[in-house]
Protein backbone atom coordinates (compact mmCIF):
# COMPACT_ATOMS: atom_id res chain seq x y z
CA UNK A 1 0.00 0.00 0.00
CA UNK A 2 1.30 3.45 -0.92
CA UNK A 3 -0.24 6.59 0.52
CA UNK A 4 -0.20 10.00 -1.07
CA UNK A 5 -0.27 13.16 1.02
CA UNK A 6 -0.98 16.31 -0.96
CA UNK A 7 0.22 14.67 -4.20
CA UNK A 8 3.48 13.53 -2.58
CA UNK A 9 4.15 9.91 -1.68
CA UNK A 10 4.58 9.06 2.00
CA UNK A 11 8.07 7.76 2.85
CA UNK A 12 7.82 4.56 4.90
CA UNK A 13 10.65 3.35 7.13
CA UNK A 14 11.15 -0.39 6.53
CA UNK A 15 14.32 -1.30 8.48
CA UNK A 16 16.64 0.25 11.05
CA UNK A 17 20.30 -0.12 12.02
CA UNK A 18 21.31 0.41 15.66
CA UNK A 19 24.77 1.37 16.95
CA UNK A 20 25.88 1.51 20.58
CA UNK A 21 22.60 0.49 22.19
CA UNK A 22 19.01 -0.60 21.68
CA UNK A 23 16.98 2.62 22.10
CA UNK A 24 15.64 5.18 19.60
CA UNK A 25 18.69 7.35 20.20
CA UNK A 26 20.87 4.53 18.82
CA UNK A 27 19.20 4.31 15.41
CA UNK A 28 22.01 5.32 13.07
CA UNK A 29 20.68 4.36 9.62
CA UNK A 30 17.23 3.74 8.16
CA UNK A 31 15.98 2.03 5.03
CA UNK A 32 12.82 3.34 3.42
CA UNK A 33 10.48 3.13 0.47
CA UNK A 34 8.54 5.91 -1.21
CA UNK A 35 6.27 4.89 -4.07
CA UNK A 36 8.47 2.63 -6.23
CA UNK A 37 11.73 4.09 -4.88
CA UNK A 38 13.79 2.58 -2.07
CA UNK A 39 16.73 4.04 -0.24
CA UNK A 40 18.91 4.19 2.84
CA UNK A 41 19.83 7.27 4.83
CA UNK A 42 21.50 8.32 8.05
CA UNK A 43 19.47 9.39 11.06
CA UNK A 44 20.86 12.92 10.68
CA UNK A 45 19.76 13.16 7.05
CA UNK A 46 16.25 11.89 7.81
CA UNK A 47 15.91 14.21 10.83
CA UNK A 48 16.69 17.15 8.54
CA UNK A 49 14.31 15.86 5.86
CA UNK A 50 11.43 15.65 8.40
CA UNK A 51 12.29 19.11 9.78
CA UNK A 52 12.05 20.44 6.22
CA UNK A 53 8.50 19.09 5.86
CA UNK A 54 9.06 15.52 4.66
CA UNK A 55 6.32 13.01 5.50
CA UNK A 56 7.61 9.81 7.12
CA UNK A 57 5.70 6.95 8.73
CA UNK A 58 5.87 3.34 9.82
CA UNK A 59 3.27 1.22 8.07
CA UNK A 60 0.98 -0.48 10.57
CA UNK A 61 -2.48 -1.91 10.38
CA UNK A 62 -4.65 1.17 10.10
CA UNK A 63 -3.64 3.80 10.66
CA UNK A 64 0.02 4.30 9.77
CA UNK A 65 2.10 5.88 12.54
CA UNK A 66 3.93 9.14 11.78
CA UNK A 67 7.60 9.61 12.54
CA UNK A 68 8.56 12.78 14.39
CA UNK A 69 11.81 14.42 15.42
CA UNK A 70 12.62 14.40 19.12
CA UNK A 71 14.47 17.59 19.99
CA UNK A 72 17.42 16.18 21.92
CA UNK A 73 21.20 16.39 21.55
CA UNK A 74 21.56 14.93 19.00
CA UNK A 75 17.99 14.90 17.62
CA UNK A 76 16.51 11.48 16.89
CA UNK A 77 13.37 9.94 15.41
CA UNK A 78 10.40 8.33 17.12
CA UNK A 79 6.84 7.44 16.17
CA UNK A 80 3.84 9.15 17.71
CA UNK A 81 0.30 7.78 17.59
CA UNK A 82 -2.65 9.75 18.93
CA UNK A 83 -0.29 12.12 20.74
CA UNK A 84 1.57 9.28 22.49
CA UNK A 85 5.20 8.34 21.74
CA UNK A 86 5.40 4.73 20.54
CA UNK A 87 8.08 2.13 19.75
CA UNK A 88 7.11 1.26 16.16
CA UNK A 89 10.59 2.06 14.83
CA UNK A 90 12.22 -0.34 17.30
CA UNK A 91 9.84 -3.11 16.16
CA UNK A 92 11.12 -2.94 12.56
CA UNK A 93 13.60 -5.48 11.14
CA UNK A 94 17.31 -4.74 11.59
CA UNK A 95 20.03 -4.59 8.94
Amino acid sequence: MVSEVGGVFMRYITQIHLEGGALHEHISRLRWREGNAVGETSREELVQWVKNGGNVAVETLPPDVRVEVIDARPPYLRTKANGVLTDNLLELPRF
